[in-house]
């Protein structure tokens, strides 16, 4: 019974050690990921100017990262 009990309290302690994750990517580390390299497009260039036409055609702004405001302006 006591085993019982004390690996029981041993199983959950690990188990809820797992909740208090710390960031994979440190803040640091995040300029290495936002790199223009690390994109899908090809030409990263075209693909943000495309990006901006299309959110200031359809004045929606995603989560592409558009630069520039809705207008079509800049």
């Amino acid at each position: 019974m006591m085993r019982t009990l004390s690996c029981a309290i041993a199983v959950s302690t690990l188990l809820t050690t797992g909740c208090a994750v710390q960031p994979w990517v440190k803040p640091y580390e995040r300029q290495n990921l936002a790199d223009p390299i690390m994109s899908f497009e090809r030409d990263q260039v075209s693909a943000s100017y495309m990006i901006h036409v299309y959110d200031a055609r359809e004045a929606a702004r995603g989560a592409e990262g558009g630069a520039g405001g809705g207008c079509g302006c800049n």
